[in-house]
């Protein structure tokens, strides 16, 4: 690695150092304001913010441009550095080990959700702040948030870390600057948040939950400020309002930005969006359909949860109302197929994806076809556009991957003497970062009970997860570094 780019990664890192300790220093108010002792975590955001601050400066003066390799790595060490930092408050201010307090951080950037507390409602107020901070602020990604806030990087440099960090087959910018796209991103997302805190606190939350509880919801993290989660607050209205921001999350967020930007419907009419609300009520009907067979309950009362319970899985958000488990084989199936799902690309939301299934299948299609008919010239079309072959076997790769990591997290924690339910479902749940799995990870459990390295294999899951695979594996390819 050369120096110029050694300088360049060095100052990308600290301009979102700084912007990370601006954040951190509302949980320092928020703490005040429950007249809580927040001296230890003013002292460390301050050395936060004047260290990054301190290499910023040292580097104003040299030009940043980041190469692929560059971004790549830049978007690794930062990950991984969030989790160190977010990792500190909690250990000054919970007591929990450096493992715990790592996975419990790693697992909010990532908006996985899965916790390690099994005692919420004790924690501080701003410790609890923090964890849903954290998840809104991985949500729309921490290198939008860089790239979208400081013009420091020249264009193909900000195209670069932009597609490093944002997930989907296809990196699209709605406006001709990625800054621009990124800010307008963040404008829609603060406007989402603030639309669902108002309507959880009109439908009975406190304020202080509400906001919480919007910051996981549409960074569809999964964090609760309460033990039974959204269970605690038996309210109809409460469970319809957050299916509903939950599901919005989870629609790529450029439709969104052109609904905003020009009035347009053509985002919500993409194939991607269609299937994705599709599976979303058809896989709600059939739990309702089984919860209302196998429990007898009314039809309401299955079909608000089996809603939430879907759109909770379907977009990797993690929140909880009951124990779905309870409901049977049958229920586990269809939320496992929901597990296995995801949002959509360019969403909040982690998972495979709707639009890669499509296109898997679209591919599968033609294969069959090519066979039938040898001279035929057939494509894959999403959209009314054609797939290049390279998409294709990007999602080919991505798809291999995501089994392969999958496989790997399991068959380590079936050796370390966990059942095989345990073991799928928790390495599907870091892996995709939904949250909760089945059995010792089920809905109303936690992750305590993992050693301390168990816990470390978890977080990196869940951050290559976050980061879809490529941008990971990449780092352990000789090509990537040399000449680096």
């Amino acid at each position: 690695m050369d120096l110029y780019a050694l300088k360049s990664i060095f100052k990308f890192i600290s301009v979102i150092g700084i912007a990370i300790s601006l954040f951190l220093f509302s949980s320092v108010m928020v703490g005040w304001f429950y007249n809580e002792d927040m001296r230890l975590f003013l002292y460390f955001d301050f050395l936060l913010f004047v260290g990054n601050s301190i290499i910023f400066l040292l580097l104003k003066d040299h030009r940043m441009k980041l190469s692929i390799k560059g971004g790549i790595f830049s978007v690794n060490l930062i990950w991984l550095l969030l989790g160190v930092v977010g990792a500190i408050p909690l250990m000054l201010y919970t007591g929990i080990n450096p493992a715990d307090a790592f996975f419990e951080s790693v697992s909010g950037f990532t908006t996985t959700g899965a916790t390690i507390f099994s005692d919420i409602e004790s924690l501080p107020r701003s410790i609890l702040y923090l964890r849903s901070l954290m998840h809104w602020l991985g949500g729309m990604g921490i290198i939008v948030l860089g790239v979208g806030l400081f013009s420091l990087i020249n264009p193909s440099g900000s195209m670069t870390l932009f597609k490093a960090e944002s997930t989907g087959i296809k990196m699209e910018k709605i406006t001709p600057k990625v800054k621009d796209t990124a800010l307008r991103l963040w404008g829609i997302y603060l406007l989402f948040t603030i639309m669902d805190t108002i309507a959880l606190w009109y439908a009975g939350m406190t304020p202080f939950d509400a906001l919480n509880h919007a910051f996981s919801t549409i960074s569809t993290g999964g964090f609760s400020t309460k033990n039974a989660s959204l269970g605690y607050y038996d309210s109809t209205w409460i469970v319809w309002i957050t299916t509903f921001f939950m599901i919005i999350s989870g629609i790529n967020f450029l439709a969104h930005l052109k609904f905003f930007s020009t009035g347009r419907l053509d985002g919500y009419k993409r194939e991607e969006v269609l299937w994705y609300l599709t599976i979303f009520i058809l896989l709600s009907v059939m739990l309702g359909s089984v919860d209302i067979f196998v429990d007898y309950d009314s039809y309401s009362h299955a079909l608000t949860h089996s809603f939430f319970t879907i759109a909770s899985v379907l977009t990797t958000t993690g929140f909880a109302t009951l124990d779905y488990e309870q409901w049977g084989h049958m229920a586990i199936s269809i939320v496992f197929i929901a597990m296995l799902i995801g949002g959509n690309a360019g969403s909040t939301a982690g998972g495979v994806k709707v639009i890669r299934y499509i296109v898997l299948f679209k591919n599968i299609v033609t294969q069959f076809q090519k066979t039938l008919h040898p001279s035929a010239i057939v494509n894959v079309f999403i959209d009314r556009k054609k797939i290049s072959s390279q998409i294709i076997g990007s999602i080919t790769g991505f798809i291999f991957l995501f089994v392969l990591t999958n496989m790997l997290v399991t068959l380590y924690l079936f050796a370390r003497g966990f059942d095989a339910m345990t073991a799928v479902s928790t390495a599907l749940a870091t892996v995709g970062n939904i949250g909760p799995g089945f059995s010792l990870t089920g809905p109303v459990h936690n992750y305590a009970f993992f050693s301390d390295v168990d816990k470390i294999i978890l977080s990196i899951a869940m951050i290559i997860g976050r980061l879809e695979f490529y941008t990971v594996f990449l780092l352990f390819s000789r090509k990537f570094w040399k000449n680096f």
